[in-house]
């Protein structure tokens, strides 16, 4: 996957085109992850121990890795992904500038 959680991208595709956020969780088997603010979702909750209220709540809902794409750390513009061999280490590198996208 071209994507890591924690990493900031920019959506490419879909309702929340254009939007920025950082990613909270990557699932893999599926090819799908979960952007901070992007795809929000009603989630109809029972009461339960931790919302004794229940009711209608405001979520993240996944989407698919290839409607999203890294923020290049020097322009601040979405960047396709490259990998390198630095110091040993197979790096992500940004297309766009060539920076380093690990720290």
């Amino acid at each position: 996957m071209h994507v890591k959680k924690g990493d900031k991208v920019q959506v490419i595709a879909g309702k929340d085109k254009g939007k920025q956020g950082n990613i909270l969780a990557v699932f893999p088997k599926k090819d799908r992850v979960l952007v901070e603010g992007i795809n929000m979702v009603k989630k109809h909750a029972k009461p339960s121990q931790e919302n004794p209220q229940g009711g209608i709540l405001n979520q993240e809902a996944s989407i698919h890795v290839s409607n999203v794409m890294p923020i290049d750390p020097k322009s601040g513009e979405p960047t396709r992904v490259g990998y390198e061999v630095r110091d040993g280490k197979k790096v992500r590198i940004a297309k766009k500038s060539g920076e380093a996208l690990d720290k």
